[in-house]
């Protein structure tokens, strides 16, 4: 049986890991909670102190 191939620059629906988050569940125990959280990029980058620096 041949696979239907994606053109390119497509992706499909479902990724690999969609399918295993799917079958294992989101940290390999089906059924469990997941506690990841995403966090914005930006507020990861950005310190917490800001240093305005010393002038010469």
């Amino acid at each position: 049986m041949i696979r239907p191939v994606e053109p390119n620059g497509r992706e499909p629906e479902r990724s690999e890991d969609d399918i295993q988050r799917d079958q294992l569940g989101p940290r390999g125990v089906p059924g469990g909670p997941d506690p990841a959280k995403m966090t914005p990029q930006r507020n990861k980058k950005t310190p917490d102190h800001v240093d305005p620096g010393h002038t010469a």
